[in-house]
């Protein structure tokens, strides 16, 4: 089928964050005495509005304030971001090549985005097409980010291709009607393409 506009994922899509992120969550627990596997961080972490992971975190292992934990792991990881974030194998020539609309949806801020696409060479290729859930105000599953992600290229969002890797961002682009192709870590042969879900 043809498409005329790619809604991109960021985080585990086009850039390798996620393991950058449990590595400064991690950090965080440790500091505080509580041992945490990275493993166990990224599942809870991945594909879910972070003020929700981070409350039920915390439940689990209290040991400082939501409002602490969030100002310090925006702090660590920003540091990990500029000396260690890349870009997914394949991205940036993947994106290169693309010529019709695209854009960026993402659960995180937008100077976060904006740090990790501009660190891996991606952000001159979204200049005014990066959409984020906090000025959105909806996070996936919900399917507000992507309708407001077709409707910033001016495109029906049955017309879009969305790119996620996790479960929650694929609901997401189902519930609001575009097609989702997830890009997903297989233990044993690392990132692989698979088969679009619609």
């Amino acid at each position: 089928m043809k498409f005329d506009g790619i809604i991109f994922d960021i985080d585990g899509t086009l850039v390798d964050s996620e393991t950058l992120s449990a590595k400064a969550i991690g950090q965080i627990l440790a500091d505080a005495g509580t041992a945490v596997a990275d493993d166990e961080i990224l599942e809870r972490f991945r594909g879910c509005r972070f003020a929700l992971f981070a409350q039920t975190l915390l439940e689990d292992y209290p040991c400082r304030s939501i409002e602490d934990f969030t100002r310090e792991y925006r702090v660590r990881s920003a540091q990990l971001f500029s000396r260690e974030l890349k870009p997914m194998n394949g991205a940036v020539e993947l994106v290169s090549a693309i010529t019709i609309e695209k854009c960026v949806a993402s659960n995180g801020p937008r100077d976060k985005l904006e740090k990790c696409l501009g660190v891996t060479g991606l952000l001159p290729h979204f200049t005014d097409r990066i959409v984020s859930a906090y000025e959105v105000q909806s996070w996936k599953p919900d399917p507000g980010l992507i309708l407001h992600a077709s409707s910033l290229m001016g495109i029906d969002p049955g017309r879009c291709l969305l790119v996620e890797h996790s479960l929650a961002g694929a609901q997401a682009g189902l519930e609001a009607g575009v097609f989702v192709v997830g890009y997903r870590l297989n233990p044993s042969r690392g990132r692989r393409w698979v088969s679009p879900y619609q």
